[in-house]
């Protein structure tokens, strides 16, 4: 019995995260229309020129179109900056009304668990439509790792965009940070806007292990495993993050002798 209230407690929550998700017409129409503009943008402005730089993934220097080098950044770039725009808004607009569910005995764990089922749903769709637009263009060695990598980079930028949603108090601020955090992170490791993208610094940012992997996806035959789960390790991380701000957020701020002097005695 208590394992089919669970279920339900966990359904309830999925469905209303993927409802909100579906509601907000603003990320359907930057799914659909900005990811095939932007990659389609970059096939038509980038030179196809070779660029040579270090892939760390294989500790080996690779020369590669810079055409096709810029696509798998730009597709990053997309699926990050709008997996983590609609985790931060679906999470942002909806921590009032987890607090009242929560409040009114609703388990926080099925909150955060139907959030993070609608996030990896949304994650899978975006990065392979953004997967399918970039092999009109060109044809990546490894096609499925390619998907992986880019979901990595997405789960990242999508957890993080829940932390900011659970811990920020304006939609604006939310906003800024998650389109700020993709352009750096794409503006530093893309090899054709940086000839320094090797360098170490790189290494501590979201989607490192993205490029890495997905650059050895588009165009070496082995996948780097280890670089492929730096992605999911980011997001391990950001929901913790998120899950203990959500807590915070949403537990009972008020005083135990305030509900005793009313005669309603809190629950411990």
């Amino acid at each position: 019995m208590n394992v089919r209230r669970a279920w339900d407690r966990y359904w309830t929550a999925t469905v209303f995260a993927v409802t909100e998700h579906l509601r907000n017409r603003l990320a359907l129409v930057l799914v659909l229309g900005f990811v095939p503009l932007w990659i389609t943008l970059v096939h038509l402005v980038i030179a196809d020129g070779d660029v040579t730089f270090l892939l760390r993934a294989s500790g080996e220097h690779l020369t590669v179109n810079g055409n096709h080098i810029s696509q798998i950044s730009g597709a990053v770039n997309a699926v990050t900056l709008i997996v983590g725009f609609m985790m931060f808004i679906v999470t942002f607009r909806s921590v009032g009304f987890d607090q009242r569910l929560v409040l009114a005995g609703y388990p926080r764990s099925h909150l955060l668990a139907g959030k993070l089922t609608a996030l990896v749903l949304a994650t899978a769709a975006v990065c392979a439509y953004a997967t399918a637009v970039t092999a009109v263009y060109w044809t990546p060695e490894r096609p499925v790792a390619l998907w992986m990598a880019l979901c990595g980079a997405a789960l990242a930028f999508g957890g993080i965009g829940i932390a900011l949603g659970a811990a920020l108090r304006g939609e604006l601020e939310g906003m800024f940070v998650v389109i700020m955090l993709s352009i750096i992170d794409m503006g530093l490791q893309n090899p054709v806007a940086n000839p320094a993208a090797d360098s170490d610094i790189v290494r501590y940012l979201p989607a490192y292990g993205t490029m890495q992997s997905g650059t050895a996806a588009g165009f070496v035959e082995d996948v780097p495993w280890a670089h492929m789960a730096l992605g999911p390790l980011w997001f391990v991380c950001a929901v913790v993050v998120a899950g203990t701000v959500l807590w915070m957020r949403t537990r009972d701020r008020r005083s135990p002798l305030a509900g005793m002097r009313r005669g309603v005695p809190r629950r411990g």
